[in-house]
């Protein structure tokens, strides 16, 4: 609320006054409104807009999937979920992208390969990339806060995907029609998506090339998050509806996977609707299965048909060396006993699906922390696990165009590496003692995946 100047007035009787006639002049207090994403049961009609029009304001449309995004008056909400024409009403509840915490990298040396990626099994650091897929001819589409204005200095530009590139935007904001924001796509200030592209190209490192999980997949920049590092259920269903488009138009004959390194604390029953709509054209899903801890997954992570992907770390880090996620070597074969699991990286609760386990915790990629310069951070969080899981599978589905999303879940857990419940003592960063990071069978999935495993089993 604005605040006011209030003015000391002499006498009972002018006070009174005042404010009698202040009581007369206020106007009556505006009914509070909510965000609602509302399901149909049908095509939506103009008797239905009519109709939803006597509770509050469509926003958006999303008749792929026979929805409506709108602004309802608090006290009408269980009104508009009783019609007779509507499924479900759901708030159009908050997605958070940011990660837990970062370091700023230092001492780069030259090199290819990082720690996550030989972790994974898609390079060997010293040895180089180890598989001969490199996600030529698939499209992942990061469903994030889009990319720096810089990005062309991490990434080649033919990688990018620009004439499909989206922003969605304005439905944060009360009253605000949702809308599509032309080039916003390009002008974040966050970080966030581009340090999650970089996972899944590589990048440039002041002009020595890092090694990414598909270095020749093309992204699809799809902005649904803010610039800072947040957004709703409703714009990141209006960015799967319309990445499935895409899949089901021009790129009909191309793979395509979402990455979404990101979530929140429910289902939106529309958001659920856009990602049956996806995979139902032949999208795979793969998010973040939250940085909560034992307080439980974030959606639409958690939702069965989505491949969730929870963080590990490998016990190395941290060792005296200045360059360890660059010169580290780990363990070939891997060997379980390498990893934990971090401990933000949310458990399964009860009627939750978490899938597999792979890096998050310190991975490094571009994260700028100031317009113009570039610079380069150590990041942990799921967020920087589900690209490691999406990056997989856009090696899987090069190898087989026509995997499916329940397919590709079948593999990737049938070829992890199990990660018994346990403990392992762990260096987090310089300067911090060692801590006993524990975890229990919840907190795993099937495991950790291994990309040249998965490939190995995709048929």
């Amino acid at each position: 609320m604005d605040s006011s100047t209030h003015t000391r007035v002499r006498g009972a009787i002018v006070g009174v006054l005042i404010l009698l006639c202040t009581l007369i002049a206020q106007p009556a207090t505006a009914a509070k409104t909510r965000k609602v994403n509302v399901l149909l049961r049908s095509d939506i009609t103009a008797s239905m807009r009519a109709e939803l029009g006597r509770y509050g304001s469509i926003k958006a449309e999303l008749p792929q999937v026979d929805a409506v995004l709108m602004q309802v008056k608090e006290d009408l909400v269980d009104d508009v979920s009783a019609l007779a024409f509507v499924a479900a009403v759901s708030p159009d509840a908050e997605r958070n992208g940011v990660p837990i915490d970062t370091v700023a990298a230092t001492n780069f040396t030259n090199g290819l390969s990082t720690w996550d990626l030989d972790a994974i099994n898609v390079t060997d650091i010293g040895a180089g990339r180890q598989l001969t897929e490199n996600g030529d001819g698939v499209y992942v589409a990061i469903l994030d806060t889009g990319l720096l204005y810089s990005w062309r200095q991490y990434f080649p530009q033919e990688r990018i995907a620009t004439q499909y590139a989206k922003s969605f935007g304005g439905g944060g904001s009360e009253n605000a029609n949702v809308s599509e924001q032309p080039n916003k796509w390009e002008h974040d200030t966050n970080s966030h998506g581009t340090h999650v592209t970089s996972t899944i190209l590589g990048y440039s490192l002041n002009g020595t090339p890092i090694n990414g999980m598909a270095p020749m997949a093309t992204v699809i920049p799809v902005k649904v998050l803010g610039n800072s590092g947040s957004g709703s259920s409703g714009m990141v269903a209006q960015g799967i509806v319309y990445v499935a488009d895409l899949k089901a138009g021009p790129l009909a004959g191309s793979p395509v996977v979402i990455n979404m390194s990101l979530g929140g604390d429910e289902l939106d029953a529309v958001e659920q609707a856009a990602i049956d709509y996806a995979i139902g054209k032949g999208v795979i899903i793969v998010a973040s299965a939250g940085n909560e801890g034992a307080a439980g997954m974030g959606y639409p992570g958690a939702y069965g048909p989505v491949i969730s992907a929870a963080a590990s770390g490998w016990v190395g880090e941290w060792i005296p060396n200045n360059s360890w996620w660059l010169v580290g070597n780990v363990a070939d074969p891997t060997n379980a006993a390498d990893f934990y699991i971090t401990d933000f990286s949310s458990r399964a609760l009860a009627g939750q699906d978490l899938d597999v386990a792979a890096p998050g915790s310190w991975v490094v990629g571009p994260y700028q922390t100031q317009q113009g310069k570039t610079s380069y951070f150590f990041v942990g969080g799921t967020s920087m696990a589900s690209p490691h899981v999406a990056g997989t599978v856009a090696l899987m589905a090069q190898k087989a165009p026509g995997l499916t999303a329940g397919t590709a879940e079948a593999i990737l857990e049938g070829s992890s590496v199990p990660l018994a419940a346990g403990c392992r003592n762990v260096l987090p960063a310089p300067g911090v003692p060692a801590a006993e990071i524990c975890w229990g069978t919840d907190a795993t999935g099937s495991g950790l995946v291994d990309a040249a495993a998965a490939v190995a089993a995709t048929p």
